[in-house]
C-alpha cells in the first residue's frame, strides 16, 4: 500500500523535473535569439531614428528592460520559478548604485526588469560573446575590463541619472558558503557619492549556480526572494581605503543575514 502511495509521488516529480529541464533550455535558446534581436535588430533602427547616442543607447535599454520583463513573466509562467520582490518601489529611485549579492545566473535579469533606464557591469567575455556583445554595446552597459577605467564611467552614468547594477563579489556566490566582496563596488559608492542600495537575493532550492550546467536543474521548482534594502550612508574615514572596507564589511553582514 505504502508503495503504492510513493510511486505516483516519485512518477510526478520526475515528469516535473524532466518538464523544467526541457523548458529551461528552450528558454536559454529564447534568450539567445531575443539578444540578437534587440542588438543586431532593434539596436540599429533605434540609433537611426535618435538623434544622438544618448538617447539612442537609453531607447535600447527600455527594450531591454521591457525583454527581461517578458522573460521573467515567460519563466513564472511556465512555472520554471517562484520569484518574490520587497520594497521594489526602492529601485525607481535614479541615479542610485544598487549592489546585491549573486546566486544565480539570471539574478541581473530580475534587476533590468525592475529598474527604470539601468546600466550594468559585466564580465568583458560577455562584452565580446557574439551573441550578446551587440546589445550590451548599444544599451551603454559597462563592461569588466580596466579598473579605473570602470569606475570612471560608473561615476559618469550615476552622475547622469541612471541607475548602475553592480555585483561586488565579482562572480556567481558558491552556495553554502558566505559572501566575500570585492572592493569595486564599494569604491565606486564612495568616489560617485551616489546612494547605496543593497539588494538581498536568495533562491532555494539554488540553481544556476556557478560551475552547474543549466540542465542541472533543482528537485523542486526555485524561489528567488530579491528583498531591496534601504539606502546605506558610508562611513566616513580619513581612508578611502579604509572606507570601502568598512562599507564591504557591513554589506557582507547584509547578504549573510539567513
Amino acid at each position: 500500500m505504502s508503495g503504492a502511495l510513493i510511486m505516483p509521488r516519485a512518477i510526478g516529480s520526475g515528469l516535473d523535473r524532466s518538464w523544467r529541464c526541457i523548458a529551461t533550455g528552450c528558454c536559454f535558446v529564447l534568450f539567445a535569439l531575443s539578444a540578437l534581436v534587440v542588438g543586431l535588430g532593434i539596436a540599429p533602427i533605434v540609433k537611426l531614428l535618435s538623434r544622438d547616442e544618448t538617447a539612442a543607447q537609453r531607447r535600447v535599454r527600455r527594450a531591454v528592460r521591457a525583454f527581461c520583463k517578458g522573460f521573467v513573466a515567460l519563466l513564472s509562467g511556465l512555472r520554471l520559478i517562484d520569484y518574490r520582490l520587497i520594497h521594489g518601489e526602492r529601485l525607481a529611485r535614479s541615479g542610485s548604485l544598487l549592489l546585491a549579492n549573486h546566486p544565480s545566473l539570471i539574478d541581473a535579469l530580475f534587476l533590468l526588469a525592475h529598474t527604470p533606464d539601468a546600466v550594468c557591469i559585466v564580465k568583458g567575455r560577455l562584452a565580446h560573446h557574439p551573441i550578446t556583445r551587440h546589445v550590451i554595446q548599444s544599451a551603454g552597459f559597462i563592461a569588466n575590463r580596466n579598473p579605473r577605467q570602470v569606475i570612471a564611467q560608473a561615476c559618469k552614468a550615476l552622475e547622469n541619472g541612471r541607475s548602475l547594477i553592480v555585483f561586488p563579489e565579482g562572480t556567481r556566490s558558491t552556495p553554502g558558503e558566505p559572501v566575500h566582496l570585492r572592493r569595486g563596488g564599494a569604491l565606486i559608492a564612495l568616489v560617485s557619492g551616489a546612494d547605496v542600495i543593497p539588494i538581498r537575493i536568495r533562491c532555494e532550492p539554488s540553481t544556476l549556480t556557478k560551475g552547474t550546467p543549466w540542465y542541472q536543474v533543482a528537485s523542486r521548482r526555485p524561489l528567488f526572494t530579491l528583498e531591496i534594502g534601504d539606502t546605506l550612508q558610508p562611513v566616513a574615514t580619513p581612508s578611502l581605503l579604509r572606507a570601502a572596507w568598512c562599507l564591504d564589511r557591513r554589506l557582507e553582514t547584509y547578504f549573510n543575514l539567513s
